[in-house]
């Protein structure tokens, strides 16, 4: 399970360290791709088999169905962790999260998301600011 949040650089060649404690679960590969809220979603080769698998199983007669899977599907590249624990971003992943020198990684259980950080301050101050309607609403589900 992935929580926390860290700050990190991209090196100039487009390569973030990831941290420590989400190395170990990474050791065998990791899937990356385009994010819903213009991050990157960061996900377990497992997590991710479970992710394709969803989202092969949806009506693809509609449409948008079929754009959540070219968001998420055609957006998708296998990385592997370097030695130094870093990955190396691809660039087109990189300009669709305008991802600058200072990042976010934030840990969200079966996934890591990957922020430009001025992006993710204010998506954070969202939260933040409606927090209490936000737990009202999970209430409304049962959780």
């Amino acid at each position: 399970m992935f929580v926390g949040e860290y700050s990190h650089s991209l090196d100039t060649k487009g390569r973030l360290a990831i941290p420590k404690l989400f190395r170990s679960d990474l050791l065998d590969g990791l899937v990356i791709t385009r994010g819903i809220d213009d991050c990157l979603f960061l996900y377990t080769k497992t997590a991710w088999s479970s992710v394709s698998d969803y989202i092969s199983q949806l009506p693809f007669s509609k449409a948008h169905v079929r754009g959540f899977a070219r968001l998420m599907l055609a957006g998708a590249t296998n990385l592997t962790l370097d030695k130094q624990g870093r990955v190396l971003l691809p660039e087109y992943l990189r300009i669709y999260a305008q991802l600058e020198k200072e990042v976010v990684v934030a840990g969200l259980c079966n996934r890591i998301e990957i922020w430009n950080k001025k992006d993710w301050e204010v998506a954070l101050d969202s939260v933040l600011t409606d927090k209490h309607k936000i737990a009202e609403q999970l209430d409304t589900l049962g959780l």
